[in-house]
């Protein structure tokens, strides 16, 4: 059996459903858990905010959190996560905003990956440099990571 249906699993058992908020996946995440047959009893839904004012609209990210820690952070990735919890009708919701490259900076290096995970019991965050990698390695692990998080966080 996969992650990703370990993870409905868990969600079926604890009778919650799971939102996701992505931006450097791009909806990978959300595509790797309804890949699995009967996974509506289990995913409400994904967000797809590739932009700040995605971010902004869909999940009510501040724009004074952006302009104070920038897109890829743990802070954005609270935010992501509990905007997404707030807009659905899921019980847990996984964020992640990161750099897949190319590219990064000096202080956002590239393969750096902010996540967040949000439940009625508040909001908990974690940083993962997986390096340069490559954009396809850097947002294959950010999945798996992701999965992992919200198998362990539905499993507490």
């Amino acid at each position: 059996m996969s992650l990703a249906a370990d993870v409905l699993d868990a969600a079926r058992a604890r009778g919650v459903m799971i939102a996701t908020a992505e931006s450097c996946t791009g909806g990978l995440i959300a595509g790797a858990l309804t890949e699995t047959p009967g996974s509506s009893d289990a995913f409400d839904r994904g967000f797809v905010t590739y932009s700040n004012a995605a971010k902004q609209q869909m999940l009510g990210v501040r724009a004074e959190t952006l302009a104070a820690h920038g897109a890829v952070s743990e802070q954005i990735a609270a935010e992501m996560a509990s905007g997404a919890l707030r807009q659905s009708a899921a019980g847990i919701a996984v964020a992640v905003t990161g750099i897949a490259g190319p590219g990064g900076s000096e202080h956002k290096p590239e393969g750096r990956v902010c996540f967040g995970i949000a439940d009625p019991f508040g909001t908990r965050t974690e940083t993962v440099e997986f390096s340069a990698i490559g954009r396809h390695r850097v947002r294959a692990a950010t999945v798996e990571h992701a999965l992992q998080m919200l198998l362990h966080a539905l499993r507490a």
